[in-house]
């Protein structure tokens, strides 16, 4: 898949806090959109396609908490669940809390 066809959190979910403008809940600009530490992985900008294991993301209109505070909404989520089907078994990087991402050469 073209990493120009896959969606970040921000565009699927429509929320408005995106790296490029600021419009939800107090026109903060979602942490998973303004972490660069995760850019490109699964194809995303910044945190954009691992929002879950990103602290303090918007989604559902409320602040959540860490990644084992927010586990379990986030397993069942729409868009973890696209992500991982978009990038395959083989593809998928999920990353546990404080694990960093090396890209591959």
């Amino acid at each position: 898949m073209n990493n120009k066809t896959k969606q970040n959190c921000w565009e699927y979910k429509k929320c408005g806090r995106g790296p490029n403008k600021a419009g939800g809940l107090n026109n903060d600009i979602c942490p998973a959109a303004a972490d660069s530490a995760c850019n490109k992985v699964n194809g995303g900008v910044n945190g954009g396609r691992i929002c879950w294991i990103v602290a303090g993301t918007f989604c559902d209109r409320s602040v959540q908490g860490t990644f084992a505070q927010k586990r379990r909404s986030c397993i069942s989520c729409d868009f973890f669940k696209l992500v991982e089907a978009q990038e395959g078994y083989e593809n998928f990087i999920v990353l546990k809390p404080g694990q960093k991402y090396v890209p591959a050469d």
